[in-house]
């Protein structure tokens, strides 16, 4: 077999990968779903605000009778860890077009008793269904090509345990907003990459949940270190992605209070933008 049709054959599908399996819900009862949190999609010991929202929107998508996310708002509460977790849905709106919907996701204290790690509210409806005219003034965002862009496996080898979500990713940055890498951040708050999953899967809504949260903080490039928790995230998912890699690119125009948003903007491999996000979160300073 060709190196080329070999490669394309090891790449997982959507619905059998690696980000499926770990997203995957049990029903324990109507509109109650029990999952156990990956170690796998964590920063130090926190699982990741994407990965945590790609879960929450699986378990609405399965609760509303629309099956694609068109705006989802998190706030998160407290952080998650691995492990055991219920996710509780409650359908607010059922319309022709559009459905709203509520979750929550819970895990347990050390007495036994259910804290609130994030809550979200969320509208969905089909993709498929709009209407194909699209009129803006978004461009895509220009850097390298991938091959001149670089990853997580082209620096220093990693602390062990310190980002397990790196090896399920391919995220390639530019290398014009990875200065802090080097010790030398621009002071511009800026990020950008390409990204996919590591096993090759293509994006779908869902995953598009987890991209806009997946790259390194912008606070890294104005400066700042450790970590960047979220407090509030809101995605609109405009379309589905063609298959092949995304680029993602994250901007910061104000750090106040010990707080900063991130605008983030997703394109897929046909030029179009399939998903927007604006995030609001804490920062270190000093």
């Amino acid at each position: 077999m060709p190196e080329a049709a070999s490669a394309q054959a090891a790449r997982a599908a959507i619905g059998d990968s690696e980000f499926d399996r770990d997203t995957a819900l049990v029903p324990r009862a109507p509109g109650v779903y029990d999952i156990d949190l990956s170690a796998g999609w964590t920063i130090i010991t926190a699982v990741n605000g994407g990965y945590l929202l790609a879960v929450l929107g699986r378990a609405l998508a399965d609760a509303l009778p629309h099956a694609d996310p068109f705006t989802i708002s998190a706030h998160y509460l407290t952080a998650s860890q691995p492990g055991p977790a219920v996710v509780r849905t409650d359908v607010v709106r059922t319309g022709r077009t559009l459905s709203t919907g509520q979750a929550s996701l819970f895990q347990y204290d050390d007495q036994g008793r259910e804290v609130e790690r994030i809550r979200v509210l969320a509208s969905y409806g089909d993709l498929d269904a709009l209407p194909d005219d699209v009129r803006t003034t978004a461009v895509p965002p220009a850097f390298p090509p991938m091959d001149q862009c670089f990853g997580p496996q082209d620096g220093p080898a990693p602390v062990s345990g310190s980002s397990a979500i790196a090896d399920r990713l391919m995220i390639k940055i530019d290398p014009a907003t990875l200065g802090w890498a080097v010790g030398a951040p621009s002071g511009k708050g800026e990020m950008r990459a390409w990204f996919g999953l590591a096993d090759g899967r293509d994006a779908d809504p869902l995953s598009l949940l987890l991209a806009v949260d997946a790259l390194p903080p912008t606070a890294f490039e104005l400066g700042l270190k450790g970590w960047v928790p979220t407090v509030e995230l809101t995605v609109h998912v405009r379309s589905r992605p063609a298959p092949g890699p995304l680029r993602v690119s994250i901007t910061t125009r104000n750090l106040a209070g010990g707080f900063l948003e991130e605008d983030a903007e997703v394109w897929d491999s046909s030029d179009r933008l399939v998903a927007q996000s604006r995030q609001l979160a804490r920062v270190r300073l000093g």
